[in-house]
């Protein structure tokens, strides 16, 4: 991951050189890429290749070298009504799917675009590592808790805050814990992804900021009323595709795309959450059921299979404002959300 967010090629055991396009520097250029179906379709791919799914790999060329510049507009969708004229591509046998599905996985979780010239002329001394290091560097079972102190806050003085630490991921997950715990009443739990626009910035795009504050509020009034409740605050902003592409998917819905479309357009998943994460969490803090607020009943179903016992749906809908009405209906119509 370091080395995609510095730009260097990685060497997969078992495939060619992959350099990183958006993060890519020099002269470097290539006669293939390595991007996702989902963006190979929007490049009139989808008649070579089998059904477009975000982490599906698509392995192509061009009639010309891709030098840096060209290379990034192929995979970044929001550079498309800038660079209209592109191709056209031709899709390749791909005889390495294993390693290039890990390289798309490594781009999602490093936040950067999933498109690498392959085999680069001009590319730096490479990274090595096996497809197996992914998952390794993923597994959920290495999280462990780092530290807990008291934290109070403006919802709940009496609030405790948990830090938990993997140690090869550099993102810190946070429990809040309101309340004292009740073994006769499941804890209110809250599952909440990271979103600075909306946590810290306010944002009216979505509706993050306005579920947290409400969420935190519910939970002071149960532990009032004798129970407990736990927010688990995890580090994976827009949904698990990172900062700045959650920032690229922003402005291509500036440009009519809805925000599932926006995200298959980049080439990535709508939905990458880390719930073997989130469900670890749960378990270092002794909770092996819950009573989940949520509306999307996929995040219920996610959290079950990683052996959480959901006990109840707690629905936590809000007002929508001129700015995300379009992306809560998306949520209820596409993502399958009980919302009005």
């Amino acid at each position: 991951m370091d080395a995609l967010r510095h730009g260097w090629p990685l060497a997969i055991a078992g495939a060619p050189v992959l350099q990183p396009v958006e993060t890519a520097f020099g002269d470097v250029t290539g006669e293939a890429m390595l991007l996702s179906a989902t963006r190979a379709a929007t490049l009139k791919l989808a008649n070579q290749i089998e059904a477009a799914v975000p982490r599906q790999p698509v392995l192509m060329r061009a009639a010309e070298t891709f030098d840096l510049g060209a290379a990034l507009a192929v995979a970044d969708p929001a550079l498309d009504l800038q660079r209209p004229l592109k191709g056209p591509f031709k899709a390749l046998p791909l005889v390495w799917e294993e390693q290039a599905r890990a390289a798309l996985e490594l781009a999602r979780m490093a936040g950067v675009l999933p498109a690498f010239l392959v085999d680069p002329q001009g590319a730096a001394e490479p990274v090595s590592l096996e497809v197996e290091d992914v998952a390794h560097f993923a597994d959920a079972a290495r999280l462990q808790i780092a530290t807990r102190a008291r934290l109070p806050v403006a919802a709940a003085e009496d609030a405790q805050i948990v830090a938990f630490r993997s140690p090869d991921d550099t993102r810190e997950h946070v429990a809040l814990v309101i309340g004292t715990a009740n073994t006769d009443r499941p804890p209110l739990v809250r599952l909440h992804s990271e979103c600075l626009t909306g946590d810290i910035l306010g944002s009216l795009k979505c509706d993050c900021g306005p579920q947290l504050d409400a969420a935190l509020q519910a939970m002071a009034r149960e532990a009032e009323a004798g129970g407990w409740g736990v927010l688990l605050y995890m580090r994976q902003e827009g949904r698990g595709i990172g900062l700045v592409n959650k920032l690229r998917a922003y402005r291509l819905q500036d440009q009519g795309f809805d925000t599932v479309d926006a995200n298959t357009r980049l080439g990535l998943p709508d939905e990458a959450r880390d719930f073997p994460t989130a469900a670890r969490m749960l378990d270092l803090l002794g909770v092996d059921t819950i009573r989940l607020m949520t509306n999307n009943p996929a995040k219920v179903e996610a959290l079950e299979r990683e052996g959480v016992t959901v006990s109840e749906r707690v629905p936590h809908s809000l007002p929508d404002n001129p700015h995300n009405a379009h992306y809560l209906a998306t949520k209820r119509d596409r993502a399958g959300h009980l919302l009005p």
